[in-house]
């Protein structure tokens, strides 16, 4: 089991990078969430890790915070919910986000992700719910959103925005979805906003509906 990851991060293609640890380049899978607080590449970083076998592959998804990390281990031990899902679930919504939906049973929220029915919103929210406090996840009136700085090269317009409507393709968006929610994003960002800002601010239009 890989359960942490210390190195230089060397690559950012949302929703994958890779980190060298010791002239080893490892492949991390990682949630938008936890791409927004990123250092730079060049820079050391610090991610903990979930590490899933399949027959097909070895896959490796990174996490800024033990607290996302669990709540990922729990997600996809709900039935209808794998690794994938969970990244999704975790990219379109923070975890905070997340708790506030599950104590406010709140599945109009959560179906708006991509992958999400009716079904398996009402799953996670049953089954994530008396978890809650064994995770250490905030409550309901414990958290605050607020903005995050998100560090990050600044490439052209077009650049970024086609890295942006990659990102969300990966996550499960669709191809026209994914082009419209950026252009809409682009259009209330400033001009060469980074491939990050794009996503943040597309994934707050799309599942805010």
């Amino acid at each position: 089991m890989i359960g942490r990851l210390i190195g230089e991060l060397v690559e950012k293609t949302p929703p994958a990078l890779m980190v060298d640890v010791s002239g080893v380049g490892y492949e991390v899978e990682a949630s938008m969430n936890t791409f927004y607080k990123l250092p730079d590449v060049g820079t050391f970083v610090t991610l903990y890790t979930h590490f899933v076998v399949r027959e097909d592959a070895q896959l490796l998804f990174g996490f800024a915070d033990k607290q996302e990390r669990s709540l990922f281990r729990q997600l996809i031990k709900v039935n209808g919910v794998g690794p994938k899902l969970a990244l999704t679930i975790l990219s379109g919504i923070s975890a905070e986000e997340f708790v506030r939906c599950v104590h406010n049973e709140d599945t109009a929220a959560l179906v708006r992700l991509p992958g999400v029915g009716k079904k398996t919103a009402e799953r996670l929210i049953i089954e994530v719910k008396d978890k809650l406090a064994k995770l250490e996840m905030p409550t309901a009136v414990e958290f605050e959103l607020g903005q995050i700085e998100v560090p990050g090269a600044k490439l052209s317009s077009a650049d970024n925005r086609v890295d942006a409507e990659t990102a969300l393709v990966a996550l499960g968006y669709k191809p026209l979805q994914a082009t419209k929610a950026i252009e809409q994003a682009a259009d209330q960002l400033t001009v060469g906003a980074s491939t990050e800002e794009l996503i943040r601010q597309a994934l707050k239009t799309m599942v805010a509906g």
